[in-house]
């Protein structure tokens, strides 16, 4: 018989969400847990965007929006766009999705990533039978522009740069990532991923979006889901000129954007207070977390610089084994790999104070039981 899938799709690795408090606590008999492995807002969601969702509640029985009209000309506003150059998804994840649908074919074309990006972009260009380059990273875990450049070929159609990215939370700066897309062949469609845009403060960090005059082919990706603290209802953005955004638009699905996610959305983006407060707990957060951190260097803890809202905590153990001595104190970060460069490194979300002092507690107990004789 025929295989059912083709090889692509076979071999294919899915991409694995953090694991959920209850199925922890079920699992493990135990209770009270944490979750830090999730980019999650410890605040929770925008207080306007809860007022808007309870406002509309009862009009769940009607279709949403289509063409999410009045989010995209908040979105216009908000970026001084026209909202001919804005379309929605549901989340950010699914226009990255779009954008490798809409500009590249199967068989055909050709993408380049880095080693150390979101996983999502190499299993998105694999479920479409995209050949890809994947690039190493510079040894501090930063992307190597010039790698990817020299990674294009004839039959380049797109290449994705997350900044700052996941799960690293490194950054390019202004000035390269200028050069980076003033010399990229004009013919290649560059997808910038700033999911984690809000949280940066490095003074010489700047969006793509202000420099959309250096090249056509440029979409910038964002998303409600982190400072803005609506991960649940899976709501994000994409900008691009009016032509680009045209062809987006000819393979999204009809209301790909829920009815609840567009107001909520809408009111989250005026809500400047909370993005404000989330920003701020989030630096004093990572200021917290990199002290305790530093305290365990004689256990061989480290971490990287980040400008997100997490960390990458490196160890010299098995990230994966950590991960499991962790959920025993029901405490959830993200391991990230068995194999590879990120091997003995653990992704963990900048939560509370107090989420933060248990982290910090449950890794150096786990690090001296390891260290222990009887290990």
């Amino acid at each position: 018989m025929k295989p059912l899938v083709d090889t692509h799709i076979a071999t294919l690795k899915p991409y694995v969400p953090g694991k959920p408090i209850e199925e922890l606590e079920r699992e493990l008999g135990v209770s009270g847990s944490i979750k830090l492995a999730s980019n999650e807002n410890p605040l929770g969601p925008s207080p306007k965007a809860l007022e808007a969702v309870a406002r509309h509640m009862s009009e769940l029985h009607i279709y949403p929006d289509g063409a999410a009209f009045k989010l995209k000309a908040s979105l216009a506003a908000f970026h001084g766009v026209d909202p001919c150059e804005i379309t929605t998804g549901n989340g950010s994840n699914e226009l990255l999705t779009l954008a490798v649908r809409t500009f590249c074919r199967s068989y055909h074309d050709h993408a380049v990533t880095s080693e150390c990006a979101f996983a999502a972009y190499q299993i998105i260009l694999q479920s479409h039978n995209v050949a890809m380059s994947v690039v190493p990273m510079t040894p501090a875990l930063a992307y190597d522009l010039g790698a990817l450049q020299a990674a294009i070929t004839e039959q380049t159609k797109l290449v994705f740069v997350a900044n700052p990215n996941n799960p690293t939370g490194t950054y390019v700066t202004a000035e390269a990532l200028r050069r980076f897309l003033r010399e990229v062949p004009p013919d290649v469609v560059v997808v910038v991923d700033e999911a984690y845009h809000e949280y940066v403060t490095a003074e010489d960090y700047a969006s793509a979006e202000t420099m959309r005059a250096e090249r056509e082919r440029l979409l910038i990706v964002r998303t409600f889901s982190k400072c803005y603290g609506l991960a649940g209802l899976r709501v994000g953005y994409m900008i691009g000129t009016p032509e680009m955004i045209d062809m987006v638009n000819r393979v999204r699905e009809p209301f790909n954007c829920n009815l609840l996610a567009q107001r909520a959305a809408c009111a989250a983006l005026e809500d400047h207070d909370f993005l404000r407060r989330t920003v701020e707990l989030n630096t004093e957060g990572r200021r917290l977390m990199e002290a305790r951190l530093a305290s365990m260097a004689h256990l061989g803890v480290s971490w990287i610089p980040s400008q997100t809202n997490f960390l990458l905590v490196r160890t010299q153990r098995d990230g994966r084994l950590l991960y499991e001595r962790l959920l025993q104190k029901g405490v959830i970060v993200r391991p990230l790999g068995a194999v590879g460069p990120l091997a003995c490194d653990l992704r963990v979300s900048i939560g509370t104070a107090e989420q933060i002092e248990r982290f910090c507690a449950a890794l150096l107990d786990v690090l001296v039981e390891l260290s222990s004789p009887t290990e």
